[in-house]
């Protein structure tokens, strides 16, 4: 039996759904051990101990909370001392983040606090004997390379959406816990916090994404993505690097190798060509639709639906589709 620590990632007072995205992927990392317990740590301003819930009913037996108003927005270093603090502590085989980029910082912080291995990025795993197997996407996802590793405690990030949250109802069982330092000692200080549309569901939550590239030939052609994923109801809209360069976009839309990494059940690629720093932010969608008016255009290599068409003529039916199929 592998106890399994895990840290839960929590925004503006709100728990992030990688949160749970992580506590799927511990409890099956502590099944695959033999049956360990899983810990969660949430950290947070006042009041975060109400998110506490949600973290049991996904399988977490212990939540511990940290509430303090110096965790209110991101606190790294008191954060890192007091992570580190409770996996020297409690006996845990393994340590969880988010491959966020909160989560990135913070367990390359905490791994070198300990000296001990961090396996990032993970799309998988597997417990094989005492080490740790995990598959890490490198080469802009052309390449998976697969990560051994060992020793205690273990750390690793997931990837957001590799793992979907699974119900696993647990009795709510809380534990108050203090900062390891003073969270007014930090050297770094975050003194706010700026948040983009709060109205329009995240890209990196969204279960469909609706992505536009230079194919839609200007700014105002995006209301087509705009549409459509308003049809859905539950999507975000997304972009190509070349098209928040030209401003078309806020850069805080655009997929890629050096934009967000998303792994929506639902991907629609409408006017995207394909270039491989495209592919590595979204490659790992579970269903790839395309459509483009360029039958070689390389993104069809890896859709699973192609649509080989005008987007000007496809979109606005797709919509009208999604719309109808819905109102029935």
């Amino acid at each position: 039996m592998a106890n399994v620590l895990v840290i839960a990632e929590a925004r503006a007072g709100d728990l992030r759904k990688v949160a749970l995205e992580a506590v799927t992927a511990a409890r099956t990392l502590a099944a695959q051990s033999g049956g360990g317990d899983v810990h969660v740590l949430l950290a947070g301003g006042a009041g975060i101990g109400a998110k506490a819930d949600a973290l049991a009913q996904h399988g977490a037996d212990k939540v511990l909370v940290l509430e303090h108003d110096g965790f209110a927005l991101n606190n790294p270093e008191a954060l890192t001392a007091t992570i580190a603090q409770q996996l020297q502590g409690g006996a845990y085989a393994y340590g969880v983040f988010s491959a966020t980029s909160h989560g990135r910082d913070l367990s390359a912080r905490v791994a070198a606090r300990l000296g001990v291995g961090l396996a990032p990025d993970l799309t998988g795993f597997a417990v094989e004997g005492s080490a740790v197997v995990g598959q890490h996407p490198i080469n802009n996802g052309k390449v998976v390379a697969t990560l051994a590793l060992s020793g205690a405690p273990a750390l690793l990030s997931v990837r957001p959406a590799a793992f979907q949250p699974v119900p696993d109802a647990r009795p709510l069982a809380i534990q108050a816990i203090s900062s390891a330092v003073d969270p007014s000692a930090s050297r770094v200080k975050v003194v706010e916090l700026k948040q983009g549309n709060t109205d329009k569901i995240d890209l990196g939550d969204a279960p469909v994404v609706v992505a536009g590239g230079r194919g839609l030939k200007a700014a105002e052609h995006f209301k087509l993505c705009d549409d459509l994923a308003e049809a859905f109801g539950n999507a975000a809209v997304g972009a190509t690097r070349a098209v928040t360069d030209d401003g078309w976009r806020p850069h805080s839309d655009q997929i890629g190798q050096t934009g967000r990494n998303v792994s929506p059940d639902l991907y629609i690629a409408v006017g995207i060509s394909g270039a491989i720093q495209h592919l590595a932010g979204m490659r790992t969608s579970r269903t790839i639709v395309a459509i483009n008016k360029d039958k070689d255009a390389p993104i069809f290599k890896i859709a699973d639906y192609g649509i080989v068409g005008d987007v000007f003529d496809v979109m606005p039916a797709l919509t009208a589709a999604v719309k109808a199929a819905k109102a029935s």
